[in-house]
């Protein structure tokens, strides 16, 4: 911190602050059940991603994809960084642009190829790494986003997508005009992932949430109960009598029977 004077007055201080890292629009893609594949079509599938990506954001306008920050690959799938001013055609036209590239799109196995998208943008340097690269990479790990992946038709649908509060709302309450998907073409949710928590957009190519019901639609995966175990703590409930007092003085036992909940039964063979 200096100090200059100004026209023969008092001191004036001088602040200094560190620079923002440039904005990037950052976009993700995984491929589903990637480890059920052996290392040969796992191979096929990280090249296949790439090339479909780029296919995809050829269709939506993206000139400067091959000008693209910190790509990588990661595994089972691929991250990249675009300038800002692309969120518009990432948010609403990339999906459905994906979508049809994937459609009929098949792995080494002969089963249809399944990625989930995120979407999310933060201040990052060239070597992409930062909150937002971490963030971007929560929000593609939500829960909802793979149970309603999982849940579906692979053939007729494999695509979901995940996007940032903050990417939503700089597109669609920019006025940016786009002939993608609209804002109620999304659902929102909060994402928790590890420490993680925050607020974001989930939407499958194709679906009108008017028509269903985003709570049923967005359930978190959990790890059905074990029936056996469920029958097991049943039978060991001790059982339940009744007892009536008579007039005479005596006791009798009118029911005897051993409680069960039906809250409890998930379903399957009795």
């Amino acid at each position: 911190m200096n100090e200059i004077s100004m026209f023969g007055g008092g001191a004036v201080t001088l602040w200094n602050s560190q620079k923002l890292n440039p904005y990037r629009a950052v976009v993700a893609v995984d491929a589903r059940d990637f480890s059920s594949l052996d290392s040969e079509g796992m191979a096929v599938v990280n090249e296949d991603v790439l090339l479909l990506l780029s296919k995809a954001m050829t269709a939506v306008g993206l000139d400067t994809w091959e000008e693209r920050y910190f790509g990588q690959h990661t595994g089972d799938g691929y991250v990249a960084g675009v300038d800002p001013e692309h969120l518009p055609a990432l948010v609403s036209c990339l999906p459905r642009a994906l979508n049809d590239v994937l459609r009929g799109h098949q792995r080494s196995d002969g089963r249809p190829l399944q990625l989930r998208l995120s979407v999310h943008v933060g201040p990052l340097p060239d070597s992409g790494v930062g909150e937002p690269m971490v963030e971007t990479h929560r929000l593609l790990d939500d829960d909802r986003l793979r149970g309603l992946l999982s849940r579906a038709t692979p053939a007729l649908t494999p695509l979901a997508m995940i996007v940032s509060e903050r990417a939503y709302e700089d597109v669609y309450r920019s006025g940016c005009a786009t002939n993608g998907a609209g804002p109620k073409e999304f659902a929102h949710c909060l994402v928790r992932v590890k420490s993680f928590e925050k607020p974001a957009w989930i939407h499958v190519p194709g679906l009108d949430w008017a028509l269903a019901d985003p709570d049923l639609l967005l359930t978190e995966q959990r790890q059905a109960p074990n029936p056996a175990s469920s029958d097991q703590a049943e039978l060991r409930q001790p059982p339940v009598s009744k007892f009536n007092a008579k007039g005479n003085g005596t006791i009798v036992q009118t029911e005897h029977f051993t409680n069960h909940s039906i809250n409890s039964y998930t379903g399957g063979d009795r």
